[in-house]
């Protein structure tokens, strides 16, 4: 790994069942339990993955020209078994749209190897569910530590 390597969100709540999610630039998110618009942690994940995979799309269809019309619709089933909540058949369909000429058709052409390109070998998100890298938790010694003041 690189120094550079590291990635980092911090989540901060915000009331009851809302937090705010920053990054290291500065920039904010504000989700919850779906209680009210804001996002839950399972749309963030779709939206990652979508994501993901539509930044790497449109830098390489763009390239060639502007979309008209760029979309990304990311789904899955929630599953709740015996062995606990996860989605299943996770879904990512792209709707492009590229202008008449010889640099829509070159965007059009390029459109399918840059889906595949960004799924097998680019998408950071979704490579990573794929390979099914473990996640650890943790409690800090500060968050046990602050319990109570002694009276």
């Amino acid at each position: 790994m690189t120094d550079n390597s590291l990635r980092t969100v911090s989540l901060t709540r915000s009331g009851p069942g809302t937090f705010t999610a920053t990054n290291a630039r500065g920039g904010t998110l504000d989700f919850g339990t779906g209680q009210n618009s804001d996002f839950t942690p399972v749309e963030l994940f779709l939206a990652a993955i979508g994501g993901c995979t539509a930044v790497d799309v449109e830098a390489a269809t763009g390239r060639h020209t502007e979309a008209t019309a760029f979309s990304v619709t990311t789904s899955g089933d929630k599953v709740e078994d015996e062995s606990g909540n996860r989605m299943s058949d996770l879904r990512v369909t792209f709707s492009v749209t590229f202008p008449e000429g010889p640099s829509g058709d070159r965007a059009r052409a390029i459109l399918p190897r840059a889906v595949k390109s960004s799924h097998d070998r680019l998408c950071t998100v979704s490579r990573t569910v794929e390979a099914g890298e473990p996640v650890s938790t943790t409690v800090s010694d500060a968050a046990e530590s602050a319990g109570p003041a002694d009276a």
